[in-house]
């Protein structure tokens, strides 16, 4: 298994050159949208070209609830999307799709949309204020019958909770598709790296305040790793409880303790996590 030394190195050579690169391709990308040759240039174009058979970030776009607590699909997007996807070139052979000077393709769907079965991997960020309707809980079943994966994380306490597992109930009911803890021993977790402890991830905002990482306070002093499982065992929903790892993703250029302590673990379980989901 790769030493979390190889991914701190990896990954500290490179955030600052991507970022300038990032920087120069923001300059200097034409106006166009097509080449001369007819090839998408940018992420955009090449997502709506159709999908090629590289790994593209698929992010589920979902209406969000009052009753629930949770503040949108859009959040950490899309920085979280394209960091994650590069390290994942990097600390994996997932071929990822990129265009122009490697910028990663990414996606945001809803889930009646029939392009979601074209994503082998799907995430939600802020599931505890999402609301489903009959159409897209009856849509998001079939997608994981079919051998979808969903990964929904950064949700916080027992509300968000309670309101997920309504949602979430409508397209897996409780009693055939019951929730469990994931535990470290699960194949998952040692699919590239070996993973002894699920971190808990602030928001980058108080972290930097307060050195903080329960968001709810006492409420949500525990992170944790839960699962739906199908009836063949293959984990089929994974949700991250009590912790943000899109925080982790989008802002790992933010602060170096933050990096450190939240970036590179969080990078590891992703890379564990999407590869499993790729493979079962």
């Amino acid at each position: 298994m790769a030493p979390r030394a190889v991914v701190l190195l990896v990954i500290s050579l490179v955030v600052v050159a991507i970022a300038e690169a990032r920087q120069r391709s923001t300059q200097q990308r034409p106006n166009t949208v097509v080449s001369t040759e007819g090839a998408p240039t940018t992420p955009e174009a090449a997502a709506a070209q159709g999908y090629d058979g590289g790994f593209r970030f698929c992010r589920i776009k979902f209406l969000t609830s009052p009753a629930g607590d949770g503040d949108g699909w859009y959040v950490d997007s899309p920085g979280a999307d394209v960091n994650l996807s590069i390290r994942l070139s990097e600390l994996t052979r997932i071929p990822v799709t990129t265009v122009g000077e490697g910028d990663p393709v990414h996606i945001v769907l809803r889930l009646t949309d029939t392009e979601l079965f074209q994503c082998p991997f799907v995430m939600m960020t802020e599931p505890g204020g999402a609301i489903f309707s009959p159409q897209e809980a009856a849509q998001l079943r079939t997608y994981l019958m079919k051998g979808g994966f969903l990964w929904a994380d950064d949700f916080w306490g027992s509300r968000a909770w309670a309101w997920w597992s309504e949602q979430i109930g409508q397209a897996l009911p409780p009693d055939e598709y019951p929730i469990v803890d994931v535990p470290l021993e699960h194949p998952m977790f040692h699919t590239l790296f070996d993973i002894s402890s699920i971190p808990q991830i602030p928001n980058i905002g108080l972290w930097l305040a307060t050195r903080r990482t329960s968001e709810r306070g006492a409420d949500s002093a525990q992170p944790h790793a839960r699962a739906i499982f199908d009836n063949h065992r293959r984990l089929m929903v994974f949700m991250t409880f009590n912790t943000d790892f899109g925080d982790a993703f989008e802002q790992e250029h933010a602060d170096t303790e933050y990096f450190q302590r939240f970036s590179v673990p969080a990078y590891e379980i992703a890379s564990d996590v999407i590869l499993y989901a790729l493979t079962h």
